[in-house]
């Protein structure tokens, strides 16, 4: 091989080996500091695209997980409308039992009749109840979504309480004002409506919780496909790094004897 000054081939190689080998080396640093093996869109162009629609898809699922929570707590609290409801009427088919007892006198009744009214006055009451501003009764069905793309809807039922056939408006109805207005039929048949809301509302929250474990398993996996594009395997890169760094070392050393070899010419002209 010929000696030249002009030109050093061997340093010109060594040193674009080491500027390969530390481009590398900075490519292993920054996906271990940020546990991301897609540092720019060039890493990945087309994975990065598809983490991206993944990466939201996992963020809408959580956020329809949260929409379902919020459902079922609706619901709950209209059971424990309806439950109370209940334990009303069952009192006032007691007291209609009692007031029905021919023993009893004027004054008894009018005693009888006082509750009466006052149980009229709490299921009226519990007919206007409300959630976060929300009727519990009497409303509009509500639509849940629980799927990620809005595709899968559950309704939930705008039962009104007050409704004179399925619910307890007959017994609520201005005019009946004491005991004597009402048979016990019409008690009997708006404790069963009332049975019904309540079957109908446990209906609607066995759907709902079976919604929320399909869409926590869904947002689960959706995190797990897009960690398989986007995170950086720790194990492997880390061995990657000790690779470049060795030929950075080895690189940096070899550039310096190339640099050193022009020193031959020199040597021939002393």
């Amino acid at each position: 091989m010929s000696v030249v000054i002009n030109t050093n081939y061997a340093a010109t190689v060594a040193s674009n080996n080491l500027a390969a080998s530390n481009s590398m080396l900075q490519r292993s640093l920054n996906r271990l500091s940020s546990g991301s093996k897609i540092i720019t869109p060039a890493d990945d162009a087309g994975g990065l695209a598809v983490s991206m629609k993944l990466s939201a898809a996992a963020k809408r699922s959580g956020a329809v997980a949260s929409g379902i929570g919020n459902a079922v707590s609706l619901l709950q609290t209209e059971d424990g409308a309806l439950k109370i409801a209940g334990k009303v009427l069952d009192r006032i088919s007691e007291l209609k039992t009692l007031y029905s007892d021919p023993t009893k006198n004027a004054t008894d009744l009018a005693n009888y009749d006082a509750e009466f009214t006052g149980l009229q006055a709490q299921l009226t009451a519990l007919a206007t109840e409300k959630f976060n501003g929300i009727d519990l009764f009497g409303g509009s069905a509500l639509s849940v979504s629980v799927s990620e793309d809005g595709a899968t809807t559950v309704s939930v039922s705008g039962r009104d309480l007050d409704d004179t056939t399925a619910g307890v408006g007959t017994i609520t109805a201005g005019a009946v004002t004491d005991l004597g207005d009402i048979d016990l039929s019409d008690i009997t048949d708006a404790i069963q409506n009332v049975a019904t809301f309540r079957a109908d509302n446990g209906a609607e929250q066995s759907r709902l919780g079976f919604a929320s474990e399909l869409i926590t398993i869904n947002k689960a996996n959706l995190e797990a496909a897009s960690s398989r594009i986007v995170d950086v395997d720790v194990a492997e890169e880390s061995t990657q790094l000790a690779r470049w760094n060795t030929l950075v070392q080895a690189g940096t050393a070899m550039l310096a004897q190339a640099n050193g070899s022009a020193q031959t010419a020199l040597r021939l002209l002393q």
